[in-house]
C-alpha cells in the first residue's frame, strides 16, 4: 500500500461503450480540459463521469441515470444491437489513485429491457477485489465475489443490481485479514473520490432573478433543458423510479452527513434542501453565500475580489452581499444599498434570506455600487466559477465523505461548458485560478471548452481534443 499520495482521485475515465464513445480513455490530471466540435462527446464524458459519482454517493442507477441523462437508452452507443434477448446497455470505468495505488473500477449496465447493474469489477494490487455478475435475470440481485485471502479466499453473496457494489463493501466486509484490509482500502479510495465531485453550471438567468426561482416549486427549479442534459442545481425531486432494495446499506455506506451530493442539490431520497450557505449547483443562492463566505475567510474573498477585477470590465473594488429592498427597481436597489443598509422592513418578506433577501453587489470605488445582476453573462459565470474554486465542500451544496478527513480529500470540480459566455482572456483567467488552486492539492478540475486556445502556454492545464 502506497502512501505518498493521500488524496484519492480519479485518474482516468473509461468509455469502453457509452453514447457516442467506443474503446475511448481519457487520463484525466489536476486541471483537464476536454475540446473538440459538436458532436464529439464532451458532455458526454462529463455525464459518464457524474453516473459514476453518483453512484459512489450512494445513489440508486435509476435516478442516477435519469438525473444525468433523462434516459438509460441514451447511454446506449448508437447501432448498438440488442442481444436474443432482446436486451442492450453501456460500459464505462475509472481508475481511482491514492494511498491504495491505483485501483480500476468497470462498470456493464443493462439499459433495456430493464435498468441493472450486470456486472461490477474492482481490481487493485494485481487482485481481483470485487467481481459481479447477473446469473439469474428473474432476481434483482446479482451474485458478488469479493477477495478475502486467509482460509477462505474468496466471499460469495448476493447484492442488489441497482446499487454500486463497491460502495457496499464497508458493510460487508469485516476487514479481519489483509485481503479484507485490501478490499476496504481499495473500496474507500474509489468511493471517496467519485462522491467528491460537485457539478457547477452557473445560470446567469437564475442568478438575476432568484426570486422567479424561488416560486417556482421544485419541478421548476430542477428544469431540464436540451433534453435533460443539463440541470439548474437546484431541488431535487426525493423518491425515484426503481427498487429501493439496498436504499438503507446505501445511507449508511454513503455516511451521508448532509443534503445532496457529488455537488447536486439537496433533496436525494428525501433529504432536506441545503441550507442558503451552501452554494448549489445553478449558483441562483450565490448573494447568500458570498455573504458567508466575505464573514468567514476574508483572505480568500480578498482573492476573489482580485479574480474578478481581472476578468470583469471597470473598476472592482469589492464585493458583498447587502439586503434587497422591497419594492425597489434595479436602479433604486443599488442606489439604496450605496447610501447605506436598509432596515428590517427593507427586507423582502416570504423568501428565504438567502436567495430573494439579498444581494450581491460589485463596490466600483467612487463609481459607487453596482448589482452584479448587471454584470455580463461571462462575468457572472466567471464570479460564480472562481467563487467555487476558492471555497471547499463546506461551502458548497455537495456530500463528500464527512467520515474522512479533509486532508486526504481532493474536490473536483466538474464543469461543462466552463468558457461559455466569455472572452478568451476571462477563460484564461479562470484557468490560471484553477491551476494555482489545483497546485494546493484539494481541488482537481474536469471541465469542456469550446476554444481551447485560451489554456495555450498555461502549465498545469492538460487539453484533450475529441473527435467526432
Amino acid at each position: 500500500m502506497r502512501t505518498d499520495t493521500v488524496r484519492p482521485a480519479v485518474t482516468e475515465l473509461r468509455l469502453s461503450a457509452f453514447k457516442c464513445h467506443r474503446r475511448v480513455t481519457l487520463p484525466l490530471g489536476p486541471v483537464t480540459m476536454l475540446s473538440g466540435g459538436s458532436g464529439s462527446g464532451k458532455s458526454s464524458a462529463l455525464q459518464a463521469y457524474e453516473i459514476l459519482a453518483r453512484l459512489g454517493s450512494g445513489e440508486s442507477l435509476a435516478r442516477a441515470v435519469r438525473e444525468v441523462t433523462g434516459d438509460p437508452s441514451a447511454c446506449v452507443p448508437a447501432g448498438a444491437r440488442p442481444d436474443g434477448q432482446g436486451r442492450r446497455g453501456f460500459r464505462l470505468g475509472c481508475t481511482v489513485d491514492g494511498p491504495a495505488g491505483p485501483v480500476d473500477l468497470d462498470l456493464a449496465v443493462q439499459a433495456e429491457p430493464e435498468l441493472r447493474i450486470v456486472g461490477e469489477r474492482l481490481t487493485g494490487g494485481g487482485e481481483t477485489l470485487l467481481s459481479t455478475a447477473l446469473t439469474d435475470p428473474t432476481r434483482r440481485a446479482v451474485q458478488a465475489a469479493w477477495h478475502t485471502a486467509g482460509a477462505t479466499p474468496v466471499t460469495r453473496a448476493p447484492l442488489p443490481d441497482d446499487r454500486l457494489g463497491t460502495s457496499l463493501l464497508p458493510l460487508r466486509v469485516a476487514g479481519r485479514t489483509e485481503g479484507q484490509r485490501l478490499v476496504l482500502a481499495a473500496a474507500e479510495q474509489v468511493v471517496v473520490a467519485l462522491r467528491s465531485a460537485f457539478v457547477c453550471d452557473p445560470r446567469p438567468e437564475m442568478m438575476r432573478w432568484p426570486e422567479e426561482r424561488a416560486g417556482a416549486g421544485e419541478e421548476r427549479v430542477g428544469a431540464r433543458e436540451n433534453g435533460g442534459s443539463r440541470r439548474s442545481g437546484g431541488s431535487r425531486r426525493s423518491g425515484g423510479s426503481g427498487s429501493d432494495r439496498g436504499a438503507a446499506e446505501a445511507r449508511v455506506a454513503g455516511a451521508r452527513k448532509g443534503s445532496g451530493s457529488g455537488g447536486h442539490g439537496g433533496g436525494r431520497d428525501g433529504s432536506p434542501e441545503p441550507d442558503e450557505g451552501r452554494l448549489r449547483s445553478s449558483c441562483e443562492n450565490l448573494p447568500a453565500v458570498l455573504e458567508r463566505t466575505s464573514r468567514e475567510c476574508t483572505r480568500r474573498h480578498a482573492v476573489l475580489v482580485a479574480a474578478v477585477r481581472e476578468a470583469c470590465a471597470g473598476p472592482v473594488d469589492g464585493l458583498r452581499a447587502v439586503p434587497r429592498q422591497a419594492g425597489a427597481g434595479e436602479g433604486a436597489a443599488a442606489a439604496s444599498v450605496a447610501g447605506g443598509s436598509a432596515g428590517p422592513a427593507g427586507v423582502r418578506t416570504g423568501q428565504g434570506a438567502g436567495e430573494a433577501g439579498l444581494r450581491a453587489v460589485v463596490d466600483r470605488g467612487e463609481l459607487g455600487e453596482m448589482p452584479v445582476d448587471q454584470l455580463g453573462d461571462g462575468e457572472l459565470r466567471f464570479l460564480a466559477l472562481a467563487l467555487v474554486l476558492l471555497t471547499g465542500p463546506g461551502v458548497l451544496a455537495m456530500d463528500p465523505a464527512g467520515e474522512i478527513p479533509s486532508a486526504r480529500q481532493q474536490m473536483t470540480v466538474m464543469a461543462d461548458g466552463l468558457d461559455r459566455c466569455m472572452d478568451r482572456r476571462q477563460a484564461r483567467e479562470l484557468m490560471s485560478l484553477a491551476v494555482r488552486m489545483a497546485e494546493r492539492g484539494h481541488v482537481r478540475v474536469l471541465g469542456t471548452v469550446r476554444d481551447p486556445s485560451a489554456a495555450e502556454g498555461l502549465p498545469g492545464v492538460q487539453v484533450l481534443h475529441l473527435r467526432a
